[in-house]
Formats: C-alpha cells, sequence, structure tokens
C-alpha cells in the first residue's frame, strides 16, 4: 500500500514537472493539451499584445494568435506544424511583399483563415482582405508590365522612316547645293566684265 503511495506521488510529481516545463514553453501563450487519441496542444496567444510570431511548440495542432500586434509572419515559421486550426485575425498586418509567405501558407491549409486576415498597412491596401491581393498590388513585389513585341515594331518603324527622311532630305540639300555652287562657277563676277570691256577696246585700237 505505501509502495502504491508512493508511486502515485512519483507519478504526480513527474505530471507536475512536465506541466511547469510545458508552460514555461508556451509562454507568453497559455498550452493546453488535446483530450484525443492523436493527443497535441492548443496554444491560446489571444490578447497578449504580441508583435512577433512566439515560439511554437512541436505537437501543436489549434493555435490561435487573434488580436495582437502582428504584422508580419517570418518565411517558413509554419512550416514544421501539423496543425488542425488556426486564426490570425483582428492584427495590423502589414501587407508588402513579405506577407506572400502567409498568404500562400493560409490558401494551402484554410482559405477560412486567410478571409479572415485584413491588411492594415500601407495605406493603399489598408482595410483590404489579403486573399483578395495578388503579388503585383503588394508593395515590393510589383514587377514591371511586359512591352509587347508590337510595341517595339512600331519603334523601330518609327526610328526608320525617321531616318529614311533625314537621309532624303541630306541628300536633297547636298544637290541643291552643289547646283549653286556649279551655276556660280559659270557666271562671271560683275568686277570682271569692264576689265575685259578695256582689253577688247584695246585691241582694237592697236589693230
Amino acid at each position: 500500500m505505501d509502495r502504491a503511495k508512493i508511486f502515485t506521488a512519483e507519478g504526480l510529481l513527474l505530471l507536475l514537472l512536465l506541466s511547469a516545463a510545458q508552460a514555461t514553453r508556451c509562454s507568453p501563450c497559455s498550452c493546453e493539451p488535446l483530450a484525443n487519441v492523436w493527443g497535441g496542444w492548443t496554444m491560446d496567444c489571444r490578447f497578449i499584445g504580441l508583435k512577433d510570431i512566439p515560439p511554437l511548440i512541436p505537437n501543436t495542432k489549434n493555435l490561435y494568435l487573434q488580436n495582437n500586434s502582428l504584422t508580419t509572419v517570418p518565411s517558413g515559421a509554419l512550416d514544421h506544424l501539423n496543425l488542425k486550426e488556426v486564426d490570425f485575425s483582428n492584427n495590423p498586418w502589414h501587407c508588402d511583399c513579405s506577407i506572400l509567405y502567409l498568404k500562400k501558407w493560409l490558401e494551402d491549409f484554410s482559405p477560412a483563415a486567410l478571409a479572415k486576415v485584413t491588411c492594415a498597412t500601407p495605406v493603399s491596401v489598408k482595410g483590404k482582405a489579403l486573399s483578395q491581393l495578388n503579388g503585383n498590388e503588394l508593395e515590393g513585389c510589383r514587377k514591371p508590365l511586359p512591352i509587347k513585341c508590337l510595341d517595339f515594331f512600331w519603334r523601330d518603324i518609327a526610328l526608320i522612316c525617321m531616318a529614311v527622311i533625314a537621309f532624303i532630305s541630306t541628300l536633297f540639300l547636298l544637290q541643291r547645293a552643289k547646283k549653286l555652287a556649279s551655276k556660280a562657277g559659270r557666271k562671271p563676277h560683275s568686277f570682271e566684265v569692264p576689265l575685259l570691256q578695256d582689253h577688247d577696246l584695246e585691241s582694237q585700237k592697236s589693230k
């Protein structure tokens, strides 16, 4: 009988130690074991002013992070968990490119939970559900719009036409300049005419 009491006391003490250790690991959240055949834990982290994702214990099944001050979730933070239920609602999420990890993770895990995630910043997406935004609408993820090949074609055609017009204009100006130079070469200068007349008169007198 005494031996049974000792075993019971040791078991109780061990349970208390395990519970204390688990409570320490859950801090600042509270953890409760699930009463089912598979076991697991519920991490309740609501209303405690969290600004970052807390350390998540293995075998967490239910994770409640609503009503905190979370703005983003680091990439890979949820990959090692085998969750059954999550809630990320009522947090001031900053919906820039870094939120894509949470968006894609929730798309695969729970579209219903994703629908509850609402953006608080930046101003351009304030009040919008994260589920309604695509990558180009998230700050830092926007990609330049692709330029169509047809745009390049018409641009090149315009440049070629301008080059042809400039070439033809240059040829025209050169030919006109040559004609003017040729005419100027054939026409005697005005100061040469009296000299020629005087030379003719002198030739007639000498005869």
